[in-house]
């Protein structure tokens, strides 16, 4: 490793560390500071982007053209797989550090099957969402497989996106005219 790495990694573990104190401490004062609402506003743009704000953060989502779009940003499906892979990398660090596990790097990829026929009601039998999801998730460090193991599991029972994905969550739309 080099001092980089070392100094890269003794950050991370430090800002873990602090983090998970700081929320121990604010949950312990009172259980309803561990309750966050996010928000995320999103107005179309060209043909079917949409230009999004989350927080002080700005991004584009947009589809390719056999899709509608413009192919000027990843498109919806890709960033949910895109939010799925960053959630990991967050939750192998965080219990990697928590479990005292050392981690030196982590790299995901993921793919995702969809057929289009549900998103066009060609076929209403047909989810329109993904049938199915893989990562392949590559681990570093020097620990025995069976921490590493250790580490999938509590990443698996903690992952919000990944739970996203895994379980139902209702979903409340209202829809206003002007």
């Amino acid at each position: 490793m080099t001092s980089q790495t070392v100094d890269a990694a003794t950050d991370r573990a430090a800002r873990l560390t602090e983090a998970g104190q700081g929320w121990s401490d604010r949950i312990a004062a009172d259980p309803d500071n561990a309750k966050l609402t996010y928000a995320v506003r999103g107005v179309g743009d060209g043909s079917v982007a949409t230009e999004l704000t989350a927080g002080k953060h700005t991004f584009r989502v947009d589809e390719p053209a056999a899709l509608a779009g413009d192919d000027s940003a990843a498109s919806p499906v890709e960033y949910a797989l895109g939010a799925l892979i960053s959630c990991q990398v967050v939750v192998y660090r965080l219990f990697a550090q928590q479990l005292g596990i050392q981690l030196d790097d982590v790299a995901i990829a993921a793919e995702g099957d969809l057929d289009v026929r549900g998103l066009f009601g060609i076929d209403e039998s047909v989810r329109p969402g993904f049938s199915a999801i893989r990562l392949e998730v590559e681990l570093t460090g020097p620990e025995p497989q069976e921490r590493y193991d250790e580490l999938e599991a509590a990443v698996h029972q903690h992952c919000p996106v990944l739970d996203l994905f895994a379980n139902p969550t209702p979903v409340t739309t209202t829809v206003r005219t002007r």
